[in-house]
């Protein structure tokens, strides 16, 4: 099987990975609820992860780095630790159902939610399109880092200079690019950074973070947390009070393995390797007839995703007959539906791929090589 559905989770995951969660599955206690040796080496572990994402991320401090589910789970604490009944929040045109399905719960308890146009070729009609759209009731932007149909990233530095300039807090969900692009809060202006650390960070599905600025979210989970026991009322300091619960301590372990991974391959290798993937396909797919390309002819402005589709053919079916070749891609709406009504395939949905940093190019040749075949009998039957 040669796997291109990495926008969806990596696959294979490093070997470091594997062996970063198998020791931790033999070798690690309950952090921070016991004075023993073990669960004390175990907090150690888990504060080391913390200052690699710190690092990475250029975090405010080690105590801002929070660990949860995956990057859904990030943004629903932002989204419903911030926002206000009577409050405006701007998004993007391009966004997955994990910022758009909490918004809609929002928009049903008072929350005005307003859609900025993204503009594929026009980076300062973006950053505009969101402008326009601020009054004095806005108290968040949140949008995509990346889109998870088409690649389009967003001009998260110039949207977080924005939103400084207004005063507003900004949100980035980064599911798409942390791990493929360097992402530096305190340069974009970053007030909370949503990761799939599953994704980009090579780490065990389960596993996510959100790194955010200060400790001003209200809780939607409240609980144990090892700390301050006798305290009926949830702690105040990060990251206890957004850590209620046992946290995925072998997953965390082996996001930190990932994240070695990744630091020892760096950010522009990484997105260098993957985007001539993207490009090599794309040129390729172009010249096949019978094929329809979403993605835009890849540049710096993308990551590293492309979207198709075989004409006469539902996307499902297309990569229903990819998958019986030996690839695994994804197809459908990517849970992303605002991104497929603005490219047009509300109906029919895309084949998309992502390559990783283990796909090579005699993959992307053989994936290729099979979308063609699959397109000359679709136009012989149809």
């Amino acid at each position: 099987m040669i796997y291109l559905d990495n926008a969806a989770t990596t696959y294979p995951k490093p070997q470091s990975v594997i062996k970063a969660v198998d020791d931790a599955l033999k070798k690690s206690a309950n952090p921070g609820r016991s004075g023993h040796t073990l669960s004390q080496s175990t907090a150690i572990s888990v504060y080391e992860v913390r200052e690699k994402l710190k690092d990475m991320f250029s975090a405010p401090a080690v105590e801002n780095v929070v660990f949860t589910l995956n990057c859904t789970h990030a943004i629903n604490y932002v989204l419903k630790g911030l926002i206000k009944s009577g409050d405006r929040i701007v998004t993007s045109s391009f966004e997955h159902n994990a910022v758009m399905r909490p918004l809609e719960k929002l928009k049903k308890q008072g929350v005005h939610i307003d859609i900025a146009e993204a503009y594929p070729d026009d980076k300062e009609a973006t950053v505009r399109s969101f402008s326009r759209l601020i009054n004095t009731n806005t108290k968040l932007v949140i949008c995509t880092a990346a889109s998870n149909v088409i690649g389009l990233k967003m001009p998260i530095k110039e949207i977080g200079m924005m939103c400084k300039q207004f005063g507003i807090s900004f949100c980035v969900d980064a599911a798409q690019l942390a791990g493929v692009c360097d992402i530096n809060m305190k340069e974009c202006n970053i007030d909370y950074l949503c990761i799939a650390a599953h994704k980009g960070l090579y780490a065990p599905m389960g596993t996510g973070v959100l790194i955010t600025k200060d400790n001003r979210l209200d809780t939607i989970i409240e609980g144990g947390t090892g700390t301050a026991s006798i305290m009926l009322d949830q702690p105040n300091d990060l990251p206890e009070m957004l850590e209620s619960g046992t946290i995925n301590v072998p997953g965390i372990i082996g996001l930190g393995a990932g994240i070695d991974f990744v630091k020892s391959k760096g950010f522009d290798k990484i997105y260098n390797h993957e985007m001539g993937l993207v490009k090599r396909l794309y040129k390729q797919l172009k010249s096949t007839p019978g094929v329809k390309l979403y993605t835009p002819e890849p540049d710096d402005n993308y990551a590293p995703v492309l979207s198709f589709n075989i004409n006469g053919l539902n996307s499902v079916d297309s990569a229903s007959k990819l998958n019986s070749l030996g690839f695994a891609t994804r197809a459908g709406l990517h849970c992303a539906p605002f991104a497929h009504k603005r490219i047009g395939t509300i109906e029919s949905g895309t084949v998309r791929i992502c390559p990783s940093v283990f796909t090579s190019g005699q993959d992307i040749d053989k994936f290729a090589a099979a979308v063609r075949r699959i397109s000359i009998k679709s136009h012989a039957v149809f």
